[in-house]
């Protein structure tokens, strides 16, 4: 007799639980997966019986849950150490890494200030240095902070003068930072330090006596289970304990809104950023720093459109802003007046992604079908031109001062490693500041983009690199990337794994899914709340295009996504389970009736919707991976990955899915769970940790379609066989 689905259980018939728990396998269908109690725990939502057999496993620090995800791993570790070229992906893996890189630098005072990595440094190093041709010191090494290279750096700013820099450090890949302050000179940190902080920026004030924060509350101030709640900001004054710090922001309207402080270059304004959850609408307080004690004031409330601020000039604000502008403008506050939004650049057919105000110009980033144009405009919106970039890809950073005469950019594309230029303002060109050499033959490989139509019509565009002249076959080993979600943009980019991917005869495709930004607010909102299931149809589709325009077959086919893609994956494997050779599976979202109660879960609500909303449950219901696992189907081989220290997607959501899936998946498809331990959702992972990870990853991938290892060329020339 087939087990019922453990998941669901509607109120339409009697509520009967079975509780199952992963079968031993027969012979020749795979292996014994680690036997995972199941639980009697079914909840009422709005009249529907919904069972969750697997809710003991959202308390990590049950010791059963412990000694199963040990299994879980022994046996990951061992199917996957049975790939006879496991380690050789690992040894190319880390020689592609090994290549010098530099961040995109930043004038501060005399200083350029940047971060390098040798190239396999676990962490990047930060780096300062008088001039493009001085002496580089170091500021910080975050290697020398912890022997294994998971204490790692963020929310990073210096002062104008580069005489103070304050940053935030985060232990295993956690979200949550503890920010310090280094005086630069001298090498050593200030005794202030300050804790619960978040997703925080750090805004010093001009005069540099202190800066502007945000910090969630201490345990005990607010009621239990809301310390991940009610983000406040404050000033902390240099030299004074934290709890003198005061509050010059909170919301007690909305435990959701969080506070995000900016500093006006010329040290006029103070900007406050209210915003909600994920959703990009968000308000906008001012408050004139000249005047001391004078109220923030509002400037943009309502939570109807989004206002990224660019900058001050002239005794005007200026900001980026969706407002009547899907694909966004840029507006102009006069501060002196009646500070009403005056466009100064309108709404164009590309979407704005970035921009900055250098040398008295604006410089736009636009993105043209998911990769990037760059121009140039005066403060008036009067056209400069556009700037010719090398190649498709994506301007990953703009750094320069209203003042400053240079403008540094990042650029990188899926053939091109990220590099730094400088944009000399009188010839309008971009020069290479800083190359980045890795030992691959690109010339090779081409990047291209197609365009092909979703269930309901819709076009969508999807890049592709591969190797020159392939056949168009249905033989090549194809890797499908998607996210789809909260208005981020899968422009081009570049990896190092994926060029070993390459290297083996793989192609890569990367679809430009509803959901995201790539073409403005309308797409974003196509993919979100009851419209999700276009996210996961327009993923089906580039699947299915790519088997029908004979590029691959489902054997041969792979899908990857993390985080939201995570959710992706897992929902099309659920949903279209015979596409596909091989499922990768990373830090995913899966339980969508409990994602809201962990972790910032909560945030994520103007994209998913809420499991507490009668209607919006309905939909979260139909496409829950964990909620639609049905048992005797053969579901393709999958890995499942996250991490016990992951603060952002809760290790819950991962762990249930592998144990739905291992219960109730027929033949030998393998459905395996890796659980790191001291990384989190993937930010500050020290290096040697993505090696390992990506060996794994790749190896479960290669084996799975059916993949030998080929030499590389430049293994080749070493004699490697």
């Amino acid at each position: 007799m087939t087990p019922r689905n453990p998941w669901r259980i509607w109120s339409a018939a009697p509520v009967v639980l079975m509780l199952i728990a992963a079968p031993a396998a027969p012979a020749g269908s795979g292996p014994e997966y680690p036997q995972a109690k199941t639980v009697a725990q079914v909840d009422d939502f709005f009249g529907t019986k919904v069972a969750d057999p697997y809710r003991w496993m959202e308390n990590t620090e049950d010791p059963e849950l412990q000694a199963w995800v040990d299994a879980e791993n022994g046996l990951t570790q061992g199917e996957i150490g049975k790939v006879p070229y496991r380690a050789q992906v690992a040894k190319r893996l880390k020689e592609l890494l090994a290549y010098p890189r530099e961040g995109l630098p930043q004038k501060r005072g005399p200083w350029l200030v940047y971060t390098k990595n040798s190239g396999l440094q676990n962490q990047s190093v930060y780096y300062r240095q008088k001039g493009d041709n001085g002496v580089a010191e170091t500021l910080l090494d975050p290697n020398a902070l912890s022997a294994d290279g998971t204490v790692s750096i963020a929310a990073v700013s210096f002062t104008l003068d580069g005489r103070l820099m304050g940053y935030g450090l985060s232990q295993s890949g956690s979200d949550w930072q503890t920010l310090h302050v280094r005086d630069v000179a001298t090498g050593k940190d200030r005794p202030d330090v300050i804790e619960r902080c978040r997703f925080t920026s750090i805004a010093w004030a001009p005069d540099n006596t202190g800066f502007y924060y945000s910090r969630y509350p201490d345990a005990g101030s607010v009621p239990k289970g809301e310390e991940e709640f009610w983000q406040r900001a404050y000033f902390h004054k240099l030299g004074e304990p934290q709890k003198k710090d005061r509050m010059v922001f909170e919301r007690t309207d909305c435990k959701e809104c969080g506070a995000s402080p900016a500093v006006s270059d010329d040290g006029r304004w103070l900007v406050m950023t209210s915003w909600r959850g994920t959703a990009p609408e968000n308000d906008v307080y001012v408050q004139r720093l000249a005047k001391a004690g004078s109220p923030l004031e509002p400037l943009f409330t309502g939570f109807d459109a989004s206002w990224n601020f660019i900058e001050s000039a002239g005794g005007k604000l200026y900001f980026m802003t969706d407002k009547d502008a899907p694909r966004k403008r840029i507006v102009a506050i006069d501060m002196a007046g009646d500070r009403k939004p005056q466009t100064v650049v309108p709404e164009a057919a590309d979407v704005l992604g970035k921009a900055t105000l250098t040398n008295g110009q604006l410089m736009l980033g636009y993105m043209h079908n998911a990769h990037d144009r760059l121009l140039a405009c005066a403060l008036d919106g009067q056209s400069l031109g556009e700037v010719k970039l090398p190649t498709l890809g994506t301007v990953g950073g703009l750094s320069g001062a209203p003042d400053d005469p240079d403008l540094y950019v990042s650029f990188a594309s899926f053939l091109f490693p990220t590099q730094s230029y400088r944009y000399n303002f009188k010839t309008r060109t971009l020069d290479l500041y800083k190359e980045a050499t890795v030992d691959f033959d690109r010339a090779a490989y081409v990047a291209r983009q197609v365009f092909y139509e979703s269930k309901d019509g819709t076009k969508v565009p999807m890049f592709l690199v591969h190797r020159k002249g392939i056949r168009l076959d249905g033989n090549n080993p194809t890797l499908l990337y998607g996210y789809g979600g909260f208005n981020q943009s899968m422009t081009p980019s570049f990896s190092t794994s994926r060029l070993m991917w390459l290297e083996q005869g793989g192609v890569y495709a990367l679809a430009n899914l509803r959901g995201g930004g790539e073409f403005g607010e309308e797409w974003h909102k196509a993919g979100t709340l009851d419209r999700k299931q276009n996210v996961f149809d327009d993923f089906i589709a580039a699947a299915e295009w790519l088997i029908d325009n004979d590029y691959t077959r489902p054997g041969k086919l792979a899908i990857q996504g993390g985080s939201n893609g995570g959710l992706l994956t897992a929902a099309c494997a659920l949903q279209r389970p015979e596409l596909y050779g091989a499922v990768l599976c990373q830090v995913p979202v899966t339980d969508m009736l409990r994602y809201h109660l962990k972790t910032i879960g909560a945030y994520w609500k103007p994209d998913y919707g809420d499991p507490e909303n009668p209607a919006q449950f309905k939909s979260l219901i139909e496409y829950s991976p964990v909620h639609n696992v049905k048992p005797g189907v053969q579901y393709p081989a999958m890995l499942i990955t996250t991490a016990d220290t992951d603060t952002r997607v809760h290790p819950m959501h991962a762990k249930k899915l592998a144990a739905a899936l291992q219960a109730a998946t027929a033949g030998d498809k393998l459905i395996l769970l890796r659980v790191e331990t001291k990384a989190g959702h993937g930010a500050g992972k020290p290096t040697s940790k993505q090696i390992e990870e990506s060996a794994d990853l790749y190896s479960f991938v290669m084996d799975r379609l059916g993949m030998t290892y080929v030499v590389s060329a430049a293994e080749a020339k070493r004699g490697v066989e």
